[in-house]
């Protein structure tokens, strides 16, 4: 059986890539879901804006979730700590 080069994935892109596609998912999910709420309030009389609870927890999240798939390796990177130790060592 050949192996195309194509077909092999770089681990790291793979996982990036991922959670790259799973913070779209969960944003389309937000927007949806929030509309309904938004229009269930608003043709329920909309007095007290209640779907705002749920627009910040999961917003929260959202944010987090985001930084987690877009920010760049920094401060928190588990790769930079890698190479810290690895100089270390040697």
């Amino acid at each position: 059986m050949e192996t195309n080069q194509s077909e092999i994935k770089d681990p790291v892109l793979w996982e990036t890539a991922k959670k790259r596609s799973g913070f779209k998912t969960s944003l389309i999910t937000y927007l949806l879901v929030h509309a309904l709420l938004v229009a269930i309030w608003f043709f329920t009389g909309h007095e007290y804006f209640w779907p705002m609870w749920s627009m910040l927890g999961w917003g929260t999240g959202l944010i987090f979730q985001y930084i987690g798939a877009y920010r760049k390796p920094g401060v928190l990177s588990a790769e930079k700590e890698y190479q810290k130790l690895k100089s270390k060592q040697n």
